[in-house]
């Protein structure tokens, strides 16, 4: 006599025995074990040479380099300086500016691959840049731009221009070469953000009267700003803190706040200076994270409250 096999609803329906706070807590402590090496990784690599810069931003400059160790506010107080508070205004306005332009640019070419039917040609034609090393790229920026370069040869030879164009050393070429070298950390999240976007809501937006700007600008926009934020803090933290870019395609007025770290460095020697503006700069990086951290987990929870209403 066979056995009848038990249906699949009914194994389905099986009620599974709720763990034990035994069993919790020593799965707790597997994972708790498996957090370790990374904990001291992160620990050792990351938060002990930022103690580090801290401590030393509160110490004494030493005469011929180095420090002292005597307790000191004096770094904090040379950073107030009128130079100083010049080039951190110019630092913030190279960084805002780039940051905008990177971000108007990714946008619609984040929105195109989206759409594209190619978006892993298109994904690897983004990643090839990462192949090559930053200084090759900034050279070739600085051949395309300069007095011999590319766009000043084409337009003496088309006759637009008499003589050479300073298309090179200035802030302007700052701007330009942050953007180019930058674009790609602004793309991919926007593009991820794009990907993920449910795009019959804007049909239904065009259905409802809406024009083509008005959708992108009420429906697109507010549905992929934590792809935006991502994408604005992946580029205007590293332009801040920028220093090959300004020292090889910049001139004497696009000093920026990397440039003052590596001279108080190298030339100068003040330690203690140098540490108080990688502190500012860590500052500044930390709270761009937090922001964008925020604002993941405020559009996680409002996503989850809109799918528990329907």
């Amino acid at each position: 006599m066979k056995i009848a096999e038990e249906p699949p609803q009914a194994k389905d329906k099986k009620i599974k025995t709720p763990k034990t706070p035994a069993a919790i807590r020593s799965i707790d402590k597997i994972g708790a074990l498996y957090a370790w090496p990374m904990g001291v990784w992160f620990s050792v690599f990351f938060l002990v040479p930022i103690l580090i810069i801290l401590i030393y931003s509160f110490l004494t400059k030493a005469l011929y380099g180095g420090v002292i160790w005597q307790f000191s506010l004096k770094a904090y107080h040379d950073m107030f300086k009128l130079s100083y508070l010049k080039i951190f205004l110019r630092t913030l306005y190279i960084s805002v500016v780039a940051s905008v332009i990177t971000i108007g640019i990714a946008l619609p070419a984040g929105y195109a691959m989206a759409k594209s039917r190619h978006q892993t040609l298109m994904l690897f034609l983004v990643i090839i840049p990462f192949w090559t090393n930053s200084l090759v790229r900034i050279f070739a920026w600085m051949n395309i731009l300069g007095n011999e370069g590319f766009i000043n040869a084409m337009l003496l030879k088309l006759g637009i221009i008499s003589e050479y164009a300073k298309l090179l050393y200035n802030t302007k070429a700052v701007i330009l070469v942050s953007v180019y070298m930058y674009l790609p950390y602004a793309l991919l999240p926007i593009f991820t953000a794009v990907d993920k976007f449910d795009f019959s809501l804007l049909e239904a937006s065009r259905d409802l009267g809406a024009t083509k700007m008005q959708s992108m600008f009420k429906i697109l926009i507010p549905n992929i700003k934590s792809g935006i934020l991502t994408a604005l803090v992946f580029t205007f933290i590293p332009i801040f803190g920028a220093y090959t870019v300004p020292l090889l395609v910049g001139g004497k007025d696009s000093y920026m706040i990397g440039n003052i770290i590596v001279d108080q460095v190298n030339k100068t020697r003040n330690w203690p200076l140098a540490s108080a503006f990688s502190v500012i700069i860590t500052i500044i990086s930390t709270l761009g994270v937090l922001l964008m951290t925020t604002s993941s987990k405020k559009e996680a929870a409002t996503k989850k409250t809109e799918e528990g209403r329907q």
